[in-house]
């Protein structure tokens, strides 16, 4: 085989070089040789004196050497999935797993941390970052990647028994194969669905920016009229806007069932059993590891202490958002004329709220070019953190429209630097997200700057026109960056605890939540809207109805969130192995809680749940909303003191984006703010009152 460029040393990946046949040799190439030099450095270790960095950052560069090859094949699988590379891909997964396992069973390795932790005892006093002694760690950063390292050996099972260490490891390996199929299946059942219309009767309503591809694709069929695909621009483009009911109700209907038994259009891609294994596999690993279900388990690395405050939260939030939800909704049944079905929410909701402020997404898409947003975007992150963002051309990626962009601080150095894939296709999952490419490492050539991946769904540029977004859409935007932010921005050397890794997941939405709260903002807007043809300012009458709708159904919003973190916390919580899951029935349960809006019963919601049982936020989907009341009260310091005020900018920078997981995240929260977080302002920032 040729030269290995998932081996290439330094720089970027070689995303245009990488082949699916490249990726075993690759990964297993990576194990060995990591496995081999994790027992030099150990033996090394056992007969010399401890020295923090002489010993976590070698230990560091192996996982960052094992990241730099599997974070591209990850990558390619969300954005690029072919049959080869997912096959590739399925068969490196139990590897992977088993060589993770191995890491969090070793013993020695677990000791040596235990060793090392002993030379920070009791309770440490922050040193700045940076402090040489620790190259960027600090006393107290080095302290905590301790703390938390032997924390995370005891939650990988190192205390069990020989014969329940590999038991444990066979789950990790069978668990990983079932998630990446959850989400396999969930790509492949979107894909394997399309709808032919050649009747222009049916499509009316429907904008421009989704019928011009799905007429794209009809000519390339040799067919008249449009063939449409289940991806995300075109699902929300229809429903939002078609006025034929019907077709609503069939793209809605392939949407809710995608991945399920209720999916004719794909069959073989149901997963409903991967559900039970899935729920099955993670009940039985929390119980080896001494916890008494999931949802405990995953808790213990989050800032919420247990799975009563994490319920006593969100029925807080019920109980404030259900009666405002229930007045939303029937202001909307009687704008509408007739009870509302869910695949007429968006619908007449987009028609009220053009009623009510004398606006709608697509009277307001032609201000919002995506070029455009992203320099307003990039501009805001000048104003608040004194860094520009600069385009870099000639960089060869995994396609044609992907970007890349260089973080540059006020010296004109590097701080990082971020992949842009915006548009959506058959090959690329659904959704928006932010990646790790690189992490932050500091190695004897110097500091290896950290890089992210910004992945959104939208539609692609017309012949004569741009991306042309929505004010959601740029809200996304913006949320995603915050994520970029986050990784780039700090100042930690040690990838276990740089960026956002160590982060409790319940915090980690924080910068990202905080950040699309600017986008609301009328010096923001101004920054990120020009018509695309004439360049003309968004009027200002117009930018004043887009601020008073912003809390527009912002209950009905707030209780469907709030009904997946209660179905997610509760299946995790009451799993039993003599019931199974009980999917349907906790959701039904939860939906007599929370929801106010029927849902059919050939819903299957939960089968396309990718975010807790393909990603990483099972029994932890709730971390959207608490740190949300995070973000809002960060946010309302802003409010308080100037949207762009710079010692406020500074210390949120400081306090929050550039520490990792340095530091208990509720005391670098009080060092920024003065003191703990409150639920109101998030009551307040929604328009929710009792």
């Amino acid at each position: 085989m040729a030269e290995n460029p998932l081996l290439t040393p330094g720089g970027l990946p070689e995303f245009h070089l990488i082949r699916a046949e490249h990726v075993e040799q690759a990964v297993l190439t990576t194990l060995e040789t990591n496995r081999a030099e994790l027992d030099q450095l150990l033996a090394a270790e056992e007969s010399q004196e401890l020295d923090f960095d002489a010993t976590v950052l070698p230990m560091e560069s192996l996982s960052d050497r094992l990241h730099r090859v599997w974070s591209p094949v990850q990558h390619l699988q969300s954005v690029a999935n072919t049959p080869e590379l997912r096959a590739a891909y399925n068969a490196c997964l139990p590897a992977i797993s088993r060589y993770a396992t191995e890491m969090g069973h070793n013993q020695r390795l677990y000791e040596l941390y235990q060793r090392l932790a002993t030379q920070f005892p009791g309770e440490s006093t922050p040193d700045e970052l940076g402090d040489s002694r620790h190259a960027g760690a600090g006393r107290e950063g080095a302290k905590r990647l301790l703390e938390l390292a032997i924390r995370d050996f005891r939650l990988s099972g190192v205390h069990l028994p020989p014969d329940q260490k590999a038991r444990f490891k066979a789950l990790m390996e069978e668990l990983s194969t079932a998630e990446a199929g959850f989400e396999q299946n969930v790509l492949d059942s979107a894909g394997a669905w399309s709808l032919h219309i050649d009747d222009a009767t049916r499509v009316q309503g429907i904008p421009a920016a989704i019928l011009e591809p799905a007429a794209d694709r009809a000519r390339a069929a040799g067919k008249s009229g449009w063939i449409f695909e289940l991806d995300q621009p075109s699902y929300v483009g229809v429903v939002t806007h078609a006025d034929n009911r019907d077709l609503r109700l069939e793209f809605y209907k392939a949407w809710v069932t995608r991945a399920s038994d209720q999916a004719a259009y794909s069959p073989g891609h149901d997963n409903t059993a991967l559900i039970e294994q899935i729920l099955a596999l993670r009940h039985e690993a929390a119980g080896i590891i001494g916890y008494p279900d999931f949802a405990a388990y995953s808790l213990a690395t989050k800032m919420a202490k247990s799975v009563d405050e994490v319920r006593d939260f969100l029925i807080e939030l019920v109980r404030h958002s259900r009666p405002a939800a229930r007045r939303e909704l029937d202001e909307l049944e009687e704008f509408a004329g007739s009870p509302i079905e869910p695949w007429d929410m968006a619908y007449y909701s987009e028609k009220l709220r053009h009623k009510k402020y004398s606006i709608s997404d697509e009277s307001l898409r032609p201000y919002f070019p995506l070029p455009k947003v992203l320099n307003g975007l990039f501009a805001v992150v000048e104003k608040l953190y004194g860094i520009r963002i600069v385009p870099v051309e000639g960089i060869e990626a995994w396609e044609l429209h992907v970007g890349y962009y260089r973080l540059v601080d006020h010296n004109d150095q590097e701080v990082g630097g971020f992949y842009t894939d915006f548009y959506a296709r058959s090959s690329k999952r659904s959704g928006a997200w932010m990646d790790q490419c690189l992490n932050r490492l500091r190695h004897p050539a110097g500091v290896q700057v950290p890089v992210a991946y910004l992945v959104c769904n939208f539609s692609l540029p017309g012949t004569d026109t741009p991306s042309l977004i929505t004010h959601d859409e740029m809200v996304t935007v913006f949320h995603e960056m915050g994520h970029v932010l986050h990784h780039l921005l700090t100042r930690i050397d040690y990838p276990s605890v740089g960026g956002i890794n160590g982060v409790p997941w319940d915090a980690v939405e924080l910068p990202s939540q905080f950040m699309e709260t600017f986008a609301w903002e009328p010096e923001v807007v101004a920054l990120c809207s020009g018509h695309y043809q004439s360049g003309k300012p968004l009027p200002a009458s117009i930018l004043a109805s887009l601020r008073e709708s912003k809390n527009f159904q912002s209950a009905v919003q707030m209780v469907r969130q709030l009904e997946f973190a209660l179905f997610d916390l509760r299946i995790h919580a009451e799993y039993s192995p003599a019931t199974g899951g009980r999917i349907m029935d906790v959701l039904a349960e939860v939906r007599d809680t929370v929801a106010v809006l029927r849902h059919p019963a050939w819903n299957r919601f939960a089968h396309a749940f990718t975010h807790i049982f393909g990603g990483g936020y099972a029994a932890g989907y709730y971390s959207y909303k608490w740190a949300e009341v995070l973000a809002a009260d960060a946010f309302a310091a802003f409010e308080e003191s100037g949207l762009f005020n710079a010692d406020l900018a500074r210390r949120f920078r400081e306090n929050i984006l550039e520490i990792g997981g340095t530091r208990d995240i509720g005391e670098a929260f009080v060092a920024f703010r003065g003191r703990p977080a409150h639920v109101d302002a998030l009551l307040r920032q929604s328009g929710i009152e009792d």
